[in-house]
């Protein structure tokens, strides 16, 4: 399949942009200060590591490590994300795999690694990995069922997170971290939290904070994957 350049490169910028976002994000908390949210800053690394790596993904000039480093670095991720739904699991059974914990994160991780290692590029493509994806040799995928399961959880993720965002309260500053899995972050006298999700002490002095913020980006990030997937099936 050929996908016309501007498509692809209207995505990259989508996606340096949330990997613009979660720096900010990083930057507002000071995950270095333990008072300041290190506990919550897995999710915006992850954000930002993501952006960095799609964005490089689409367009062969925004490369930067090669595909295995990436899959090292997403097979990470999909450890630690996988432990967060196992510890949550055991408290709180399957609601452990809603949208606002750390299922999602763990699929959009999953789903990275899966195509940083299930290339199959075609003769004509180069040797560069999965990047040039506008050219007549674009990779392709093995196991392309796995690619559409994939697909279609990022999908259900993010019509949830649109159902988020459309709730009350949404555009408060407060931090979209569940309880369950950040118990020793300090809630924030005054401000609210929502869906289980306490307050973090620094989240009303940024609006970059705000839990709209992470939500935009974790729609636009399985909005990009799933598309990346179906058109290297």
């Amino acid at each position: 399949m050929t996908i016309p350049a501007w498509i692809l490169d209207v995505f990259a910028a989508v996606m340096l942009a949330v990997a613009a976002a979660s720096a900010a994000r990083l930057a507002a908390r000071r995950p270095w200060h333990r008072d300041r949210g290190a506990a919550v800053a897995d999710v915006d690394v992850a954000h930002l590591l993501m952006g960095i790596a799609m964005a490089g993904t689409l367009a062969t000039s925004l490369r930067t490590l090669p595909d295995g480093a990436w899959a090292a670095v997403f097979g990470v991720m999909t450890a630690w994300f996988g432990y967060q739904v196992a510890r949550d699991a055991r408290v709180e059974g399957v609601h452990a795999l809603s949208g606002a914990r750390c299922a999602p994160h763990l699929v959009h991780s999953a789903a990275m690694l899966y195509m940083f290692t299930a290339v199959a590029a075609p003769a004509a493509a180069d040797a560069a990995g999965i990047g040039g994806m506008s050219g007549s040799g674009m990779q392709t995928l093995n196991l392309p069922v796995l690619a559409l399961i994939f697909a279609f959880l990022l999908i259900g993720y993010c019509v949830w997170d649109l159902d988020q965002l459309s709730g009350p309260g949404v555009t408060g500053h407060y931090s979209i971290t569940p309880t369950s899995v950040r118990p020793t972050e300090p809630a924030l006298a005054g401000v609210p939290a929502v869906a289980g999700f306490p307050a973090v002490a620094g989240d009303a002095a940024s609006p970059v904070l705000a839990p709209w913020v992470t939500i935009g980006c974790r729609i636009a990030m399985g909005v990009t994957m799933a598309f990346m997937l179906i058109i290297m099936i």
